[in-house]
């Protein structure tokens, strides 16, 4: 194999790594990501549950307010 194809190779070889290294810190950010999503999304989630227990509170007592009369 003449050397301008050893070099050609060993260019090749070098991108695959670099690509590899980029692509793994893309991984290590979107994993992030995904978890601080899941975390807010988990926190959106209890405070809907808060919101819909108040209303439900509300309601009832509106309810009992109205049989009261």
């Amino acid at each position: 194999m003449p050397d301008t194809q050893f070099k050609a190779l060993e260019q090749k070889i070098d991108d695959l790594i670099k690509l590899c290294a980029d692509l793994n810190r893309e991984n290590v950010s979107l994993k992030a990501d995904a978890r601080q999503w899941a975390a807010e999304r988990d926190s959106l989630l209890a405070r809907n549950e808060q919101a819909r227990s108040k209303v439900e509170a509300m309601l009832d007592r509106l309810k009992t307010m109205e049989l009261d009369k």
